[in-house]
């Protein structure tokens, strides 16, 4: 038997209603893990205000602590994940990260938030490498993108579903109970995903075989270090995810603070903008290269140069806006067009590597992307925050956004300008 008939002999995945309710779930739990990662954004001044935290302490939280352990422990757990059963990683994890969730009600001072929002970050460092490798394992390449863009959606439900059950909940009952009630259903849906999830067969989806051999870290960096266009793209991705993960963790703050709303109404508001938006730009950003990549790969990052590239006037706007709803309006083109990035930059980074590289180099992919985004973008906010305080005092937020985000952006686009020049070559050299 040919090595392309064993794959497809053992595939779980031959039907194509098996392939999309899988898809919905390991959907969902990426939901899941962007509920856990963003309720503290909508709760972090509740929380500062009980805790008497500074702004640098809450950058801290939701930025580099949090990155830090999370990008750590995402290199072994995805070389696991290209070495064992990814489906029972991705269950395991999710109890992790959830279990984590519902303690940080329980939290009496900095430290105590600090070691839960830790636990969390290790815990989701299992969910996206070996989720991702999954899809590309069982959907083609000419539809990765659009599936890997549909299940990078759950960014943007977990946003909504954050910021809209944290604004209500900490308005009605306070913050303790809001992570207790976020929490919980996490750990309910691991049972689902253990029991209905099938693990694909390791190049399925392209009707080959993989080695039965797990490849290296270091020879996965390798392999993608020597692509110049990997290079660009992932410094690019973490640049816009920079600009992603500030908004996302200061917006309610800047907006609480600059124009006085309180967290029902703009958690409402917020969840509308960056959740369903948001989910509309990144399946639709996926599902449209996808389409022009038949003609051209190079559209997979041509089209973040004009999404991003478009969004800039529209963040100064936020900042700039004397009223609040018409910087909740400026926030809706940022809002949907700012992940379009995300699921071409995983199809992207999977097509440049071979089969069992892919957990792997997800990893890697987003340890760069959550150093920068995740790991410095709240963090420098906060701090520069702290810094113009001083003079600006409750404008600070409002000042330090408007001076970083702009600048931030406009530096991804030329990343995902020169990503473009090589990708073609890179693409062609890619191992099997």
């Amino acid at each position: 038997m040919s090595r392309h008939s064993e794959a497809s002999a053992g595939n779980p995945y031959t039907s194509r209603r098996k392939a999309y309710y899988t898809l919905a779930v390991l959907t969902a739990v990426y939901s899941f893990n962007f509920i856990d990662r963003q309720l503290l954004a909508i709760l972090q001044e509740s929380v500062k205000a009980e805790l008497a935290l500074s702004d640098s302490q809450l950058g801290l939280l939701t930025g580099f602590a949090f990155a830090a352990f999370y990008v750590t422990a995402g290199i072994p757990i995805a070389r696991w994940a290209d070495r064992g059963n990814r489906r029972d990683i991705i269950a395991l994890s999710l109890f992790i990260w959830s279990f984590m969730t519902a303690l940080s009600g329980f939290v009496q001072n900095y430290l105590q938030l600090l070691l839960a929002r830790i636990g969390v970050g290790i815990g989701e460092a299992g969910g996206s490498p070996p989720s991702t490798a999954m899809i590309s394992d069982i959907f083609p390449p000419h539809r990765r993108a659009g599936a890997i863009g549909f299940y990078s959606i759950g960014v943007n439900v977990g946003i909504l579903f954050g910021f809209l059950a944290g604004g209500w909940l900490n308005e009605f009952f306070g913050w303790r109970v809001a992570f207790l009630v976020v929490g919980i259903p996490g750990i309910l849906l691991t049972v689902l995903v253990r029991m209905t999830v099938a693990e694909p067969t390791r190049g399925g989806s392209e009707n080959r075989q993989a080695s039965q051999v797990a490849v290296p870290f270091r020879e996965v960096l390798r392999v993608l270090w020597s692509r110049r266009s990997f290079r660009h793209l992932a410094l690019a991705a973490g640049l816009n995810a920079f600009c992603g993960y500030s908004a996302a963790n200061w917006m309610a703050s800047f907006m609480i603070r600059t124009h006085g709303m309180g967290t029902g109404e703009l958690g409402t508001w917020l969840a509308l903008i960056l959740g369903v938006g948001g989910a509309i730009g990144v399946f639709g950003g996926g599902l449209l290269a996808d389409h022009l990549g038949l003609r051209d790969r190079r559209w997979y990052v041509w089209l973040p140069v004009i999404t991003s590239l478009f969004s800039i006037p529209f963040i100064v706007g936020i900042y700039m806006a004397p009223d609040p709803y018409l910087a909740l309006c400026f926030a809706i083109v940022p809002g949907i067009l700012g992940n379009a990035y995300l699921g071409n930059t995983i199809a992207t980074t999977h097509a440049l590597v071979g089969v069992r590289m892919r957990a792997m180099a997800s990893a890697i992919l987003f340890l760069i992307l959550n150093i920068i985004g995740l790991g410095l973008g709240p963090w420098i906010i906060g701090v520069t925050s702290d810094l113009l305080e001083p003079d600006l005092g409750a404008g600070s937020l409002r000042y330090a956004m408007l001076y970083i985000l702009p600048v931030v952006m406009f530096w991804s686009v030329c990343h995902f300008y020169l990503a473009a020049k090589t990708l073609r070559r890179d693409l062609a050299a890619a191992p099997d």
